[in-house]
């Protein structure tokens, strides 16, 4: 999946190589509304997905959850879940959970502080976690409960800055990325648009594909994202 320019605009390109209607470069145009039978259909069927894949992981992964709360604990002892506030759909506030990754006393709650390679804030077990994106699984269990699903734009922490700056303040429309549920994996990180927010320009490429998103999901486009991440970043490997 990828952007080609062409002059002042840019065009979204499926997996499968199909482009998309043109979007321009200068903004981020609401989706158009849109009620048919079709759409609502796929609604429900994004949520059973959602519902059946974290169900069933949730029942396969919970010894494999237990051994690695332990093996935090032993580490570094305090919780083993990191408990932080993110963005939900609607511009509604959630707690997400993560394996946490860092030492007790240098957790940064409000995600102003970003993570960055080789910080020596993360635990040796955190930073494979990290770089698996193992940490991300407890979110299976915000996604059962419905504050998140598999594929949508990634939930990001409330205050969180791009370029130094605001988000909201980088990109005056950020918020409508939240017509959606977020998600553990999205375009953007299919896209390698993960990780710090500190340039300006990446920044605002993560919010336009999480838009493009927005007006071309599908459960068939979620399906294809879920296996490049699993390929991608899980089997390969990228976070830290």
């Amino acid at each position: 999946m990828s952007f080609q320019s062409f002059g002042a605009q840019s065009a979204f390109v499926f997996p499968s190589g199909k482009k998309s209607i043109p979007i321009p470069s200068s903004g981020y145009g609401r989706p158009a509304a849109n009620t048919s039978f079709a759409k609502q259909l796929n609604v429900a069927a994004k949520r059973a997905m959602d519902i059946v894949i974290s169900v069933v992981a949730l029942a396969l992964l919970w010894p494999v959850f237990l051994i690695i709360m332990m093996i935090i604990k032993i580490e570094d002892p305090g919780p083993a879940v990191f408990r932080q506030q993110r963005w939900g759909q609607g511009g509604r506030k959630f707690t997400v959970l993560k394996f946490r990754t860092m030492y007790v006393g240098r957790c940064d709650k409000t995600g102003t502080k970003q993570t960055v390679k080789n910080d020596s804030r993360v635990t040796l077990v955190g930073a494979f976690l990290r770089k698996s994106n193992i940490d991300e699984l407890p979110q299976l269990v915000n996604v059962l409960k419905g504050e998140m699903s598999l594929v949508g734009p990634r939930c990001h922490p409330v205050g969180l800055h791009a370029g130094g700056i605001l988000y909201e303040e980088l990109v005056p429309s950020y918020h409508r990325r939240h017509a959606l549920r977020p998600g553990i994996t999205g375009l953007a990180q299919i896209n390698k648009l993960r990780g710090p927010t500190l340039d300006k320009e990446r920044s605002r490429m993560r919010i336009v594909h999480d838009r493009l998103y927005v007006i071309k999901n599908n459960v068939w486009l979620d399906c294809q994202i879920i296996v490049l991440t699993a390929v991608r970043e899980c089997w390969r490997g990228t976070g830290f």
